[in-house]
């Protein structure tokens, strides 16, 4: 299976070379390694490896903690293949190629772009905050195949690109769209086995501009977003 990787570690020569040797070594085959941070000797690095199925991840957890000043932020599993940040601007170009669909096709592509499990674009009422968050007044405009039924949706006010935790340990992404009270929620659930990284802040600020992009591009669109439907008359 593809997992994703996240550790912290320390930023200097040498460091990087003892993770990925540990994790070839564990039976993890790397195929591809994203620096997300580097500041005050400290660097977060994600791996994306495939992992044998059969294998126990808690072998992969004890070699990498026997590396001095290495730190496990999270293992998960990842679906699709990695990405780059050149297939932000492929999946932009296909929102403006079918911009009708344009929103389904954003909440079904970011799950893969970030390693999440399900997304959902959903329409937040003026009164959420009176109404105490939840799904309670919150019309789902699109979700991911792999979301909930219904979705449970964290406290999304204020309006802006962050991330988030909630109590029974599921990760959040959450990033506006400016207009309409439409925001997108992505998630990354906990697991009897693995334990997801949270959203890091370049990740955040990865999907903060895909959504605006994707805002200017679809406009008065997302003003019809969980509106109900018009019936014609007889």
């Amino acid at each position: 299976m593809l997992l994703r990787v996240r550790v912290t570690l320390p930023d200097r020569p040498g460091t990087l070379g003892q993770v990925a040797r540990t994790l070839g070594v564990s039976g993890a085959d790397i195929v591809q390694v994203v620096v997300l941070e580097r500041l005050g000797g400290r660097a977060v690095d994600d791996f994306t490896v495939v992992w044998p199925g059969a294998a126990r991840v808690e072998r992969l957890l004890a070699g990498l903690a026997a590396i001095p000043g290495v730190r496990v932020d999270g293992v998960w599993r990842a679906i699709g293949a990695p990405t780059t940040t050149g297939q932000d601007a492929e999946l932009l170009a296909q929102v403006a190629a079918n911009p009708a669909d344009g929103l389904a096709t954003l909440v079904d592509a970011v799950p893969g772009l970030l390693a999440a499990d399900w997304a959902v674009g959903a329409v937040v009422p003026l009164d959420w905050a009176s109404r105490g968050g939840g799904t309670g007044g919150a019309t789902v405009g699109h979700a991911s195949w792999r979301a909930p039924v219904p979705p449970q949706l964290p406290e999304v006010t204020p309006l802006r690109g962050r991330s988030m935790t909630t109590p029974d340990g599921t990760h959040h992404a959450i990033a506006p769209f400016g207009r309409a009270g439409l925001v997108l929620v992505v998630a990354r659930e906990r697991s009897e086995t693995l334990s997801a990284a949270a959203f890091h802040s370049t990740e955040v600020d990865r999907l903060t501009q895909l959504v605006r992009a994707s805002a200017v591009i679809l406009g008065d669109r997302l003003d019809l977003v969980g509106a109900p439907p018009v019936i014609a008359g007889p």
